[in-house]
């Protein structure tokens, strides 16, 4: 089994090198054996891994992500929390929630570490130094370009108590979420290395093969990245259909999986587990793992809001809900899945794990950490199997490109699941959007993660703005041609690292415009679109129409004409930038006009028909263009 999947790891790979543009990729083969000391709440392990340079460029040193000594008092994470808590956005500290200042109150058998003992190089001790969460290997001999080496470490761990993403015992009551466990090669790209420092968010990684054993406490189900190895030896549901379940004699079980071309890996395990499993297509198992702790449940209920109370009514209503959710997840992810493949791009694993654990949503390759299995939590950290786990943007440089394509994948989905009966299934995104770009706190898209002057604005730009980028490209290209956009970027640039000016170049190719003007404005820099109404007048046997233009970004303009016996006419603007048009979305007869030029601040447009005819005039009535003050967008006419 083990020869096998790999096997099947090793083509997809061979072919993705093939079907993909030509962007190098390092690659690394990880192997680790790890003990886990449950009660003490610590871990060892070995690790190995080949690392393939792949780059055109030596290496005199690697770094490695030690994620869990964030979770020390005053350490980069603590330090930053406490800071932005001194922020107060619309009356309320602007730390992160789940964060706070609760690291400096830690205790010594509380805090969160991962000490690396020693480093070799081809069998050849290395000389290290830790970073806080960066360890800096200083190599006694470079790593040259095209070659394989060998990498072994030694390193111990303490599961620091629930604070952010990963840990141990959370609100629910989960023993371990491991996520960020073990020391991590950082990714060395085009741009170089990014040994990004852990301080609140994103993540990069290396393409590679894991495998991985976790000895730990029998009584413990392990849910996680990877396909399980040994499952007739394990039980607790992965066992085949009929088959005897022989653990061996002893306390301690090891878990062996295999996850083939992953940039990371996950696991959660608990004792009190329920593993629930359903075969989808094509041999694609889901899995979901939960618990019910009712005492937690309750405490978690009591801690909400008064409006989120209101929600449920009661604890108990609370606690039933939240059952009905976990019992249902693979149902949902089933109904949903055949639209997923079919917009988005096909999922090439085997397997997907939907687990309960962590402090919200946190995606991972072929599995989740979930606080809950709402549908808007499920489907959103499951559509980062696609736009992080399988197109592996850096995300501190990009978060939009991973946060808000997935919450714009999110909506999309919501919506088929509940009937298309959203008339606009984004419009909380530009809501959000818009509020931002008149709070004063608005950045550009290109902040680094970590340094936004505010997590609102960090929040707001990653999720929000990055879905309203694409959706807004379906205004500007039309809603076909942005959906076989979205299959292209997928299939063109999975397992390859994109950035900006990928996702671009394919929607130019797809669309045949050109849109490097579209990231100019709404990525690099944070100006507005503002266009507006000016006036109406009669022109002869003509009816005129001024528009303005009151913003900063240039944008193609649709103005549809709607007059008192019903019809409908759309005049069509396209912004010069583009050199090229729009294709006719709908039945509605269009005219089209010559490019509006951005210089220019005004433009008229005419009809043949009088205007006492006109019964409103409005701008954008699919309501896709991003502009900040609408009021003045229609002109309703009341003869």
């Amino acid at each position: 089994m083990r020869n096998t999947v790999l096997l099947i790891g090793g083509c997809l790979w061979a072919v993705l090198l093939q079907a993909q543009p030509n962007r190098w990729q390092q690659q690394v083969k990880y192997k680790m054996d790890i003990s886990v000391f449950a009660e003490k709440n610590q871990l060892s392990g070995k690790q190995q891994i080949e690392y393939t340079n792949n780059a055109p460029d030596t290496l005199k040193r690697i770094f490695y992500h030690l994620y869990w000594n964030a979770f020390q008092p005053n350490s980069m994470m603590d330090a930053r929390s406490r800071v932005l808590g001194q922020t107060s956005v619309y009356n309320r500290p602007d730390w992160d929630g789940r964060v706070r200042d609760r690291i400096q109150k830690l205790q010594p058998n509380e805090i969160g570490y991962q000490k690396v003992k020693w480093v070799k190089l081809n069998g050849v001790a290395q000389t290290i130094k830790e970073h806080e969460t960066i360890l800096e290997v200083q190599l006694t001999k470079p790593i040259l370009p095209n070659s394989k080496v060998n990498l072994e470490l030694e390193f111990e761990a303490q599961v620091p108590l629930q604070v952010r993403r990963s840990g141990r015992d959370n609100a629910e009551g989960v023993r371990f979420s491991m996520s960020q466990w073990y020391p991590k090669l950082c990714e060395y790209d085009y741009e170089g290395w990014h040994p990004t420092p852990y301080i609140a968010r994103e993540f990069y990684g290396v393409w590679g093969d894991y495998e991985v054993k976790i000895t730990i406490d029998k009584k413990y189900v392990i849910g996680g990245t990877g396909y399980l190895q040994n499952p007739n030896q394990i039980g607790y549901g992965y066992e085949a259909k009929g088959a005897k379940v022989t653990q061996p004699a002893g306390n301690l079980l090891t878990w062996h999986f295999v996850a083939p071309n992953v940039h990371d890996f996950v696991w959660a395990a608990d004792p009190e587990y329920k593993h629930l499993s359903k075969t989808v297509r094509d041999g694609l198992v889901l899995h979901a793992f939960y618990k019910l702790v009712p005492d937690s449940l309750r405490k978690q209920y009591n801690a909400m809001s008064e409006r989120g109370k209101r929600n449920y009514g009661s604890a108990e209503n609370f606690i039933a809900n939240y059952k009905a959710e976990w019992e249902t997840v693979l149902d949902l992810a089933a109904k949903a899945l055949p639209f997923i493949d079919k917009t988005f791009g096909k999922y090439p694993y085997k397997q997907y794990s939907f687990i309960q654990g962590g402090d919200g949503g946190m995606e991972y390759p072929m599995a989740t950490l979930l606080k809950g299995a709402g549908e808007g939590v499920t489907i959103h950290e499951w559509m980062h199997s696609w736009y992080q786990m399988m197109l592996g943007t850096n995300e501190s440089l990009h978060s939009w490109m991973d946060e808000g394509f997935t919450s714009y994948a999110e909506s999309r989905i919501t919506n088929f699941l509940e009937g298309d009966s959203m008339q606009f299934p984004h419009k909380g995104a530009y809501d959000a959007y818009i509020a931002l770009t008149k709070s004063g706190f608005d950045e550009p898209l290109t902040t680094h993660a970590d340094q936004y002057n505010t997590n609102y604005a960090y929040s707001t730009n990653a999720y929000t703005k990055g879905e309203v980028f694409m959706e807004q490209l379906g205004y500007i290209v039309g809603a076909p041609i942005r959906d076989k956009i979205l299959l292209a970027y997928f299939n063109r640039w999975k397992f390859k690292h994109p950035n900006p000016a990928d996702i671009i170049r394919v929607a130019e190719d797809i669309s045949g415009m050109q849109l490097d003007w579209y990231r100019t404005f709404f990525v690099n820099t944070n100006k507005t679109i503002n266009y507006g109404i000016d006036s109406v007048w009669t022109d002869g046997d003509k009816t005129k129409i001024r528009l303005s233009n009151k913003g900063r970004m240039p944008m193609p303009i649709d103005v549809q004409l709607t007059f008192k016996d019903g019809s409908k006419e759309l005049h069509y603007i396209p912004m010069y930038l583009m050199f090229g048009k729009k294709p006719i979305e709908n039945n509605t007869p269009r005219t089209d006009y010559e490019p509006w030029k951005w210089t220019h601040t005004t433009y008229i447009i005419e009809t043949t028909r009088k205007l006492t005819d006109i019964s409103i005039v409005e701008i954008d009535p699919t309501l896709r263009l991003a502009d900040v003050e609408r009021k003045d967008n229609r002109l309703e006419v009341k003869w």
